[in-house]
């Protein structure tokens, strides 16, 4: 049965990448969430989508000029009632030792290198005993591989944006498990035949009906959706079939 992972927690509803969205996307049913990482300016791992928090939070300025007491200042729920905070990974997965969700932690250093983000990362995974509910992305490919190396017990799975060639012998290439392709990248045979030789497929982000009914039929691994409560709507009615 294909999982459904809420992609920066139940965004469609609630502030994305807050621990009310995570909470909301477990209260919802979903099976894992999908967050995104980044470090302040004295080395913190907070849990934010772009470089910047301009976007999602009251602040203005890059998330590695902020030292994380200043960051945590920071309204991220800047449309809402509520205050949240940017929430810091050790808060998220402290959280997750309560339920028994899976998470993807995708790493942000496309744009820019953070030092030691990795080795941070997986520290913090292992300290908290969750190496098995883990998937590690990101767009940067060589910090999957370097990931790997130095964890191999956690799951690695590259990001796309293009279709690629194989994808199955690409991600064995690099011991990545799974892969998290752009869901209209992908056609539906590339997507079994990447499937059938043992690699995970997450498209994201999935959040029209007839994006779901394509990968629900073809038994998709999992997607990743703002909207985890249509996605398990959706998902009832392919239940009784398999």
């Amino acid at each position: 049965m294909t999982q459904i992972f809420a992609h920066r927690g139940y965004s469609t509803l609630f502030a994305e990448n807050t621990m009310g969205a995570f909470i909301e996307a477990e209260k919802a049913g979903a099976d894992g969430l999908e967050l995104d990482v980044q470090l302040t300016k004295d080395g913190e791992i907070v849990v934010i989508h772009d470089e910047k928090v301009d976007r999602t939070t009251t602040g203005k300025g890059f998330v590695k000029d902020f030292l994380f007491k200043e960051i945590r200042k920071l309204n991220a729920n800047k449309d809402g009632q509520k205050k949240e905070p940017i929430p810091s990974l050790i808060e998220v997965l402290e959280w997750l030792q309560s339920n028994k969700l899976i998470c993807n932690i995708e790493l942000k250093n496309g744009l820019i290198p953070y030092e030691g983000m990795e080795e941070k990362v997986i520290q913090l995974v292992r300290n908290y005993g969750l190496s098995d509910r883990i998937i590690i992305s990101s767009f940067n490919h060589y910090s999957i591989v370097y990931s790997y190396r130095i964890a191999p017990e956690i799951e690695t799975a590259p990001l796309f944006i293009e279709g690629i060639y194989m994808p199955w012998i690409y991600a064995q290439s690099i011991r990545a498990k799974g892969i998290h392709p752009k869901h209209s990248a992908m056609s539906d045979t590339i997507l079994v035949n990447t499937m059938e030789n043992g690699i995970a497929v997450r498209p994201y982000t999935v959040n029209k009906d007839e994006d779901m009914h394509r990968l629900f039929k073809i038994n998709c691994t999992a997607i990743i959706t703002d909207n985890p409560v249509k996605a398990l709507r959706i998902r009832k009615q392919y239940e009784n079939k398999s």
